[in-house]
């Protein structure tokens, strides 16, 4: 029978308690919200709906071609220029996705011949971009430069290293500049993933590479999410001026897909301009995160400390996990519960968002929440 091997896996999935499912949400829901990526409370921002809405009206509903046919408007080349100058690098490229802005990154910028060092706790879009890259690819121990150095050490030809900023299962950050120095002495260049960064950390929610010093090195590659901090949807990469070239000409997920929505550059851009006018924000969400950590803790929970906005707390087993999760769901609670094969290291655990716009009786009871209902 044609794909019977496809009964066999749903099996297997539901003995091991990794069977996922989709709940769409309504359009209003009395929930308190630490599972969305929303860092900044900006998706239903007055500022960036209208943003939406009025790219949307002037644009229409949708790209209606690739970028380089019909998909580019005077709204995405606005984007690009205040994205790469917030940011601290010479030019953007938008993408339709955060992921399609990882696979361009990685593919196009490791030739055959090359080699990508990527780091064990990489995000699956990464990964993915590794194993569509010509390079041969060495994945290499979480968050060490030293690692790096080692891969690198006889390498003759064009060489990569790639990382996210902020790991997206339990929040942690990488050492931005030690990998860039590890780089720098072989000649290879560094390619960072800011999804978790951007809006988060660095001057005003510049992201982590500004943060870190290194933005706008001719030998970083910084790819973002427009879906997180800026509340909209898309992607894109930050670089040099050429980098920036080379991608418009080689990266298969720009070439060949269509252009980014306008309703999606609109919105981005006018929370872009708010995050500018408010940079608060940034250090709100940070603030929320150490908060709900040391609230975690103090009650017991197994919980990560936070460099950023994400805050993971450990669960038993993947069907408590599930369980968990569904508990706090039904305190008015929603939460993340992330499990094998999303966590790298197969442990699972419940995933937080904090929000810049959580008030203090929000905290208190997403904690009282979380602990009341632990397995």
């Amino acid at each position: 029978m044609a794909f019977g091997w496809i009964d066999e896996q749903a099996e297997l999935r539901r003995r091991a308690g990794l069977v996922r499912t989709l709940r769409p949400r309504p359009a209003g829901t009395p929930l308190l919200d630490l599972a969305s990526n929303d860092y900044l409370g900006l998706a239903r921002h007055p500022e960036v709906t209208e943003g939406a809405a009025r790219a949307a009206r002037t644009w229409g509903g949708g790209a209606t071609g690739s970028r380089l046919v019909t998909g580019t408007t005077e709204l995405h080349a606005e984007l690009e220029r205040e994205l790469a100058d917030f940011c601290g690098f010479e030019a953007a490229l938008v993408f339709s996705s955060g992921y399609a802005a990882n696979l361009a990154a990685v593919t196009a910028l490791a030739p055959h011949g090359s080699l990508i060092v990527s780091d064990a706790g990489n995000h699956a879009s990464l990964i993915d971009g590794c194993r569509l890259a010509r390079g041969a690819t060495q994945v290499v121990a979480h968050r060490d430069p030293d690692a790096v150095r080692k891969a690198l050490d006889g390498h003759e030809g064009p060489a990569v290293a790639v990382s996210d900023t902020v790991f997206s299962v339990d929040g942690d950050a990488a050492p931005l500049a030690a990998l860039a120095e590890a780089c720098r002495e072989h000649g290879a260049g560094l390619v960072l993933d800011d999804a978790h960064g951007l809006g988060v950390l660095g001057d005003g929610g510049r992201g982590a590479p500004h943060a870190a010093g290194i933005a706008g090195a001719e030998d970083v590659v910084v790819t973002v999410t427009l879906s997180k901090s800026l509340g909209s949807q898309g992607g894109a990469v930050l670089g040099t001026g050429r980098v920036i070239a080379h991608l418009v000409n080689a990266a298969r997920t720009f070439i060949f897909d269509t252009g980014l929505a306008p309703a999606a550059a609109g919105a981005a851009l006018s929370a872009l301009r708010l995050l500018r006018r408010e940079p608060g924000r940034a250090a709100r969400a940070s603030e929320v995160a150490r908060e709900l950590h040391a609230r975690l803790t103090a009650v017991g929970l197994e919980a990560v400390r936070p460099d950023a906005a994400v805050v993971s707390v450990r669960a038993p087993s993947p069907e408590q996990a599930v369980g968990w999760a569904a508990d706090c769901r039904a305190a008015g609670l929603s939460v993340g519960c992330f499990r094998p094969p999303s966590v790298p290291d197969g442990v699972s655990r419940l995933r937080l968002t904090a929000r810049a716009d959580l008030s203090g009786a929000e905290i208190e009871r997403a904690v009282r929440v979380i602990g009341d209902t632990r397995p």
